[in-house]
């Protein structure tokens, strides 16, 4: 028994020292490596990666094996497994339009489209299914006395339905924004047609207002406010003028100023009227006396504490 043990531990012993001498000699070779590597004795493309090609097999007689030992002659009771096209849609065969869900055209990342699909199908399994079970006897009617426990609890049910009605909110919540964008929208559309209108009255009445001034006009019906009027009324004073001849004002001007010819430099000062001054007057000139009306009253104007009383009496 002692020898055996022994020879145990010099095995054990021998064991352990040629580990450490793989593992000397596996540093000794990556330095070696490394040398050769900083020599240029090694260089790239020596070693190389040969992908083998997998080989696959097809078995087709296996596979046959293996699916008829799965497969069971069981009747359709027991197994309630059917394929079916989507139901048609009542409301398009109406319209007479052909929808792309029953040609099998579905776009997958249309939610909606999608669990439409889902949903007519399990409709048009349901109306082959349920004659099947009734003809095989079996009921599809829930007893009065039946009862049966929700997969999902009241709580879970609870925050869908929460989710549901924030979602909501929030859909009424942008509807309403949208709708008083849009009022805001139509009102400052309507107050710009407004002011356009207001600006266009008030430019029309201020040119009636010059025309009055300059005696184009004689009436005052731009200070009603009808523009039509005041329209018609200058052009029948136009019309009046030109058939009566100029008015009063007019015929000032041209006694004052003359009547065609040359206009310009005619208020231009000459030797004899510059040496004349006879009619200079000081008082006159040096407002110290004014002009008087008939009774010999100054007409001087009213300060402007008598302005403002009589604007607030008036």
């Amino acid at each position: 028994m002692v020898v055996d043990s022994a020879n145990m531990e010099s095995a054990e012993e021998e064991t352990m020292l040629s580990e450490e001498s793989e593992e000397e000699n596996s540093e000794l070779s990556d330095h070696e490596l490394q040398e050769a590597f900083t020599k240029g004795l090694l260089k790239p493309g020596m070693n190389l990666l040969v992908d083998k090609s997998k080989k696959f097999i097809n078995n087709v007689e296996g596979l046959k094996q293996c699916l008829a030992d799965l497969r069971r002659e069981l009747p359709w009771v027991e197994r309630l497994d059917m394929t079916n096209k989507p139901a048609v849609d009542v409301l398009d065969k109406v319209d007479e339009k052909v929808l792309a869900q029953t040609n099998g055209e579905v776009d997958a990342d249309d939610d909606f489209q999608r669990e439409m699909f889902f949903y007519r199908q399990a409709q048009a399994t349901v109306l082959e299914a349920l004659p099947l079970l009734n003809k095989l006897g079996v009921s599809t009617k829930r007893p009065d006395d039946y009862f049966a426990e929700m997969a999902k609890t009241d709580q879970h049910m609870q925050k869908i339905r929460k989710k549901l009605i924030s979602k909501q909110m929030q859909l009424e919540r942008s509807e309403k924004v949208k709708k008083l964008r849009e009022q805001r929208k139509f009102g400052k559309k309507v107050q710009r047609e407004v002011i356009q209108k207001r600006q266009k009255e008030k430019k029309a009445m201020m040119s009636a207002v010059k025309k009055y001034q300059k005696g184009m006009t004689d009436k005052l019906d731009f200070l009603e406010g009808d523009q039509k009027k005041s329209r018609e009324s200058s052009d029948s004073t136009k019309k009046g003028m030109n058939k009566k001849g100029p008015n009063a004002k007019r015929k000032y001007k041209d006694r004052k100023f003359g009547f065609g010819g040359k206009k310009s430099g005619q208020k231009w000062n000459t030797k004899e009227s510059y040496n004349d001054v006879s009619s200079f007057r000081a008082k006159v000139a040096h407002a110290k006396g004014g002009k008087k009306g008939k009774g010999g009253k100054q007409n001087k104007r009213p300060g402007k504490s008598v302005r403002q009383k009589m604007k607030s009496r008036s």
